[in-house]
């Protein structure tokens, strides 16, 4: 019996999911599979310290890796409920994961000395170059760029140029520990932000699920929404007034809820 963790990736939806799951198979450090719905991200998953990772096209495949009887955590909201019952039948264990879990590497837990004032991390995912489009939202902030994992080469080239400083997709860890204030849409990135003591301000995107938007509201972070200049400006010049709720190694209930119910 083999135990799997699928997590929902891709050009359009970014890698919220595969960096939770990083940190949830690393905090395990048990025999787990990663699997991927893309190819691309699965091929560098070594990177992140993770020894086996296969990309699939969609979730309906899984079962063309995994064999009955065997073990699935599901990080992803494709599957619809006769999916869902499909894989209930399939596998002797399945545990489906909450969007809004909170999960972060252990490697975030820490202070940190915060040399960069403001980063913009849009995401991992731009497809249709909205960052551009709307750069307006960011501009005058003199804040560094992070790089995300699916843009274009010729997309990231131009960007490069718009921010006076950048961090590439593999300088993700050092973004996080080295800036202060990070605004982003990636609700993972606003965690592991927290983590290391940063001040994060969550931007929602349109294409975005608000799912996360509760829990953001309870640790006192700032969400800014349709790209409301106003708003973000407010934000920043108001910051050090804010409460921001610490997360701590001990929000990382995910992990021991896996624990228990696969019995690891």
């Amino acid at each position: 019996m083999k135990t799997y963790y699928y997590a929902h990736t891709g050009h359009r939806i970014g890698l919220d999911r595969f960096r939770r799951g990083v940190a949830i198979l690393n905090a395990l450090d048990e025999d787990i599979t990663l699997l991927t719905s893309d190819y691309r991200i699965a091929q560098v998953a070594r990177d992140f310290g993770i020894e086996r990772c296969v990309g699939l096209d969609v979730v309906r495949n899984i079962p063309q890796i995994a064999e009955g009887g065997d073990r699935l955590i599901l990080d992803s909201d494709e599957a619809n409920p006769i999916m869902l019952q499909d894989m209930e039948i399939y596998f002797s264990s399945l545990l489906h994961l909450s969007n809004s879990s909170i999960v972060v590497e252990k490697k975030f837990f820490a202070p940190f000395e915060k040399s960069v004032k403001i980063t913009y991390f849009f995401g991992d995912d731009d497809y249709e170059k909205d960052l551009e489009k709307n750069f307006n939202f960011v501009e005058g902030l003199e804040a560094h760029l992070q790089l995300g994992f699916y843009y274009f080469l010729d997309y990231e080239d131009m960007l490069k140029k718009k921010f006076l400083n950048y961090f590439e997709f593999e300088e993700y860890d050092e973004m996080i520990q080295k800036t202060d204030i990070l605004l982003t849409s990636s609700p993972q990135a606003v965690l592991d932000s927290l983590a290391t003591g940063g001040r994060p301000i969550y931007f929602q995107r349109e294409d975005y699920t608000e799912d996360m938007n509760k829990l953001f509201e309870s640790l006192s972070v700032p969400i800014i929404k349709n790209y409301d200049k106003t708003s973000l400006y407010t934000a920043i010049k108001t910051i050090n007034d804010r409460k921001y709720v610490n997360i701590t190694q001990e929000s990382n209930k995910t992990i021991d809820f896996i624990k228990e119910n696969l019995d690891l």
